[in-house]
């Protein structure tokens, strides 16, 4: 495929641990999508063979590629590794999204149809339109209190600053400095969706019904939770100064010069 067909392209990245009971029916309804998709896989070597399922679709599937990684490794840089394959390939457009349809392949057209008047597109719960279903009281007062929180602290715009429903323009992505972030796991949404505010990106939200996850093992822990809720207090005050200096690091290694 050509540069030219590649950059009106979006590549929906699938970041997955133990999901053999969902990735190939959510790689068949994604595909099925009237959009111009394509998918890769981040695998974090999961133990129930899901990696290995994902390779058998890609084999028949030339739109499915698999990115294989040693060990779980965290959701933001499962993020980053397929931003970084969108970038190497020249697609136009990002998105990341869950596997075990908490997020219905359904809003995938919808998502990359607000990006002719936007930079970034989130499928949000809390916006008018939008929910969840099959959630406990207690999550959704947890997933509330924690968007609440974002917003005023960090002065942000967007309802719902911890989706990992999202499309982004590539040139977005490049701008960002992927490279230079810090958070990890869940916080890390939090972080990318403040950069783009404070760059002046504009961000939409598309309203989308937010579905608890049916097969599997939920993957948020009191860890991940604790970590959002530490990001947003450094996001707000500037972070550490040995934060600083590990972020400087990793852009000196990227540059070739941490070698």
């Amino acid at each position: 495929m050509v540069a030219t067909e590649l950059a009106e392209m979006a590549l929906v990245i699938v970041p997955t641990y133990n999901e053999a009971e969902n990735i190939e029916r959510l790689l068949t309804e994604i595909l099925a999508q009237p959009a111009p998709l394509h998918v890769v896989v981040v695998d974090d070597n999961s133990p129930d063979g899901t990696g290995d399922l994902a390779d058998r679709i890609a084999a028949e599937q030339p739109r499915v590629s698999v990115i294989h990684r040693p060990a779980k490794l965290g959701l933001g840089t499962a993020y980053i590794a397929g931003f970084r394959r969108a970038l190497e390939k020249g697609y136009g457009y990002a998105i990341t999204m869950d596997a075990d349809f908490s997020h219905q392949p359904s809003y995938l057209p919808g998502l990359l149809g607000l990006m002719a008047e936007h930079d970034v597109a989130i499928g949000s719960r809390y916006v008018p339109g939008g929910g969840t279903t099959g959630c406990t009281a207690s999550r959704i007062l947890l997933s509330r209190g924690a968007n609440t929180l974002a917003r005023f602290v960090l002065g942000l715009k967007t309802y719902d600053c911890t989706a990992g429903f999202r499309c982004y323009k590539t040139s977005v992505l490049r701008a960002i400095e992927l490279e230079t972030i810090f958070s990890s796991g869940y916080s890390f949404l939090v972080e990318m969706v403040t950069r783009c505010e404070r760059r002046g990106y504009s961000v939409g939200e598309l309203p989308i019904v937010f579905h608890n996850r049916r097969l599997g093992r939920s993957k948020i822990s009191r860890v991940e939770i604790a970590k959002s809720m530490y990001t947003i207090l450094r996001l707000r005050f500037g972070g550490l100064p040995w934060e600083r200096w590990v972020s400087v690091a990793k852009r000196m290694r990227r540059q070739g010069h941490g070698r």
